[in-house]
């Protein structure tokens, strides 16, 4: 097994719908600004705004990306999205295999 420690990172988003967050996930992907995206379509999101409680369906998309494209990537999703406070964090990722972050790294590159 062949490990590497490259910057890389994981964006969590979550998107008022499954296609809202296809809508992202795809310009992501097209735009090179992440190699991958996972959607989970129909979560429960429990949150407090504006002083009320919350609950409400949302899909979950997860980018993997480099690190050094994580603030263009923030730039866009947040361009994308429909709420006012999108939540959309990046976490970087420590340890991978490393087949996959060259991957990353190919499907990424301009």
């Amino acid at each position: 097994m062949s490990v590497s420690t490259a910057s890389h990172c994981m964006i969590y988003v979550t998107a008022v719908s499954g296609d809202e967050a296809r809508t992202i996930g795809r310009t992501l992907v097209e735009e090179k600004l992440a190699a991958c995206v996972n959607i989970t379509d129909g979560v429960t999101s429990i949150y407090r705004w504006e002083g009320k409680v919350e609950e409400a369906k949302e899909a979950v998309l997860i980018a993997k990306t480099r690190f050094d494209l994580a603030h263009a990537a923030l730039e866009r999703i947040e361009e994308l999205h429909s709420n006012e406070a999108p939540c959309a964090v990046a976490y970087e990722m420590t340890l991978g295999l490393a087949n996959y972050l060259e991957w990353v790294d190919d499907e990424t590159a301009n």
